[in-house]
């Protein structure tokens, strides 16, 4: 037994040194959108799903209305059904701005994902030639949809996915948040991802999301997805399925997100997605043991006095140091507590498989229990 562990921990300190320098080599390729773009010279839509955002949708819509470069532009929120006076919030922070109009949504199927149903509306309104999805909870620069919209021409490619820098506070959502863009930056060649056709090379963030609208038509759009709980996600891979192009890149320098105000959020916001995540009950176990393999069982062998296991903690730590430094998050002590993010993590999978068994998956008041 003492062998078998002994090879384990040096396996996995191989492991996580190879992942390390794939992290330092996708960071050296990472598309970024450019600080001074050219004006964007076609019309775009701007599409905003909004269910009881009214304590934090301002923000979002005075950074959509002071966008520059973008002279044909429209900014359409729906409003899916809120209960805190969104609508009246929105027009509020417009000030009577003709570019931005207001609709109201009509609801999704019983057990569907709203968003997916509030996109796709949104989509059938819009008269742009390119489609920009932005959460009610996501600040643009000035230059942003100018610099994302470029990125998409100058790279030829259908749909591109900036990935806003994360505001985390509080000690749960620091130790999970990041994991978002480690998890990409760590395991997906994005150069590869961006040029494959496969859709399991795919990776993408709604807060902030940029598509052809041809592309977006023939790739059957949010219809085509109705049932994704992670629809980003899935209508990226529906793009490169219809023929597209498309990769996530870092919007760390155009966006900036809140995803989540307190554990609470935090905890219900990934029991909501995570077993979708995984896609089923045994690839969640093969993911949950490959990550404790390569992440938890270093740094516990290291304070048994393995120096294969001081080796793949540290690994694990460069990883969160490129990953923070390329995103925009925060570096120290942050990185230390890596294997402590992880397993943090898998307590969360399993959370979310639970809770999928058991029939009570809920987001925003809506039960998902038909989900797939």
């Amino acid at each position: 037994m003492k062998r078998f562990l002994g090879a384990a921990v040096r396996g996995a300190a191989v492991g996580s040194v190879v992942a390390a320098a794939h992290a330092l080599v996708n960071a050296r390729l990472m598309r970024v959108p450019a600080a001074d773009p050219p004006q964007c010279r076609e019309a775009v839509s701007v599409l905003v799903p909004a269910r009881d955002e009214a304590h934090r949708i301002a923000p979002t819509v005075e950074s959509l209305l002071a966008q520059r470069g973008v002279p044909h532009l429209e900014i359409i929120v729906l409003d899916d059904g809120s209960a805190d006076g969104t609508a009246d919030e929105v027009r509020r922070a417009a000030g009577g701005d003709e570019r931005l109009r207001v609709v109201t949504g009509s609801a999704p199927p019983d057990g569907m994902p709203g968003k997916p149903h509030a996109c796709a509306q949104l989509a059938g309104l819009a008269r742009g030639r390119v489609l920009v999805f932005v959460d009610a909870d996501v600040v643009l620069a000035p230059h942003a949809i100018a610099s994302a919209v470029a990125l998409l021409r100058e790279n030829d490619l259908d749909v591109v996915s900036p990935f806003p820098r994360q505001l985390a506070d509080g000690a749960g959502a620091r130790l999970v948040q990041p994991l978002l863009q480690w998890s990409w930056l760590v395991f997906l060649p994005l150069r590869l991802a961006e040029r494959s056709p496969r859709p399991s090379l795919s990776a993408a963030n709604g807060q902030f999301l940029v598509v052809d609208t041809a592309a977006y038509h023939r790739s059957g759009g949010f219809e085509g997805i109705a049932t994704a709980v992670l629809d980003d996600i899935a209508l990226m891979r529906a793009v490169k399925r219809s023929g597209g192009r498309g990769v996530v890149v870092d919007g760390s320098t155009v966006a900036v997100c809140r995803m989540y105000e307190d554990w609470a959020e935090v905890r219900d916001g990934y029991e909501k997605s995570l077993w979708s995540a995984t896609g089923s009950p045994a690839g969640a176990v093969a993911l949950s043991l490959v990550l404790a393999w390569l992440y938890v069982l270093p740094p516990v062998a290291a304070l048994a006095g393995s120096r294969a296991g001081a080796v793949g903690y540290a690994a694990g730590v460069v990883t969160r140091v490129v990953t923070a430094r390329h995103t925009g998050a925060r570096v120290w002590p942050d990185a230390l507590a890596h294997p402590v993010s992880v397993g943090v993590l898998l307590s969360l999978v399993a959370r979310s498989w639970r809770a999928r068994r058991a029939g009570r998956l809920r987001w925003k008041g809506r039960s998902l229990r038909e989900s797939s």
